[in-house]
């Protein structure tokens, strides 16, 4: 089992950025913890970010038939591309969209996403925590396990 994990621009900066919002891990660190629980459950994780919108769709769309699942923090972009949102449609894969910081009780603009609608499930506010949930969640959820 293959699981895309995407993030989108300025998550880069994990560990220097805003740290009482996003937390002290580097976008490495958490990457080194998915590899990790992706280990434990049997299944390959295959990490991508980009600051650059198209970037980020190419990915999709080049790895679409190679993964099973998407989790993805597509950062600022969740609140306004629908191209972002096409291509996660057209990939016709279950997607979890994950927040380090909780949306909903940030600026009003925030709490838009135009992912969600075509997710699975969000998790937000639970910082790098959130993208471990996403992982065991998607993986069960495939293997037919509720």
């Amino acid at each position: 089992m293959k699981i895309l994990v995407i993030n989108g621009p300025n998550l880069n900066m994990l560990g220097k950025r805003n740290k009482d919002i996003y937390g002290g891990k580097t976008l490495v660190d958490i990457e080194t913890s998915l590899q990790k629980e992706g280990e434990k459950l049997g299944t390959e994780v295959i990490s991508f970010q980009s600051n650059h919108e198209g970037q980020i769709i190419d990915f999709i769309q080049d790895n679409t038939q190679r993964a099973n699942g998407i989790i993805i923090n597509a950062g600022a972009l969740t609140h306004y591309s629908y191209a972002l949102r096409d291509a996660l449609v057209d990939a016709n894969l279950p997607v979890i969209e994950v927040h380090l910081s909780n949306i909903f009780a940030r600026e009003d603009w925030r709490r838009i996403s135009v992912i969600a609608p075509v997710a699975r499930g969000q998790i937000c506010g639970f910082g790098w925590r959130g993208y471990i949930s996403a992982l065991q969640v998607l993986v069960d959820e495939l293997r037919g396990e509720n």
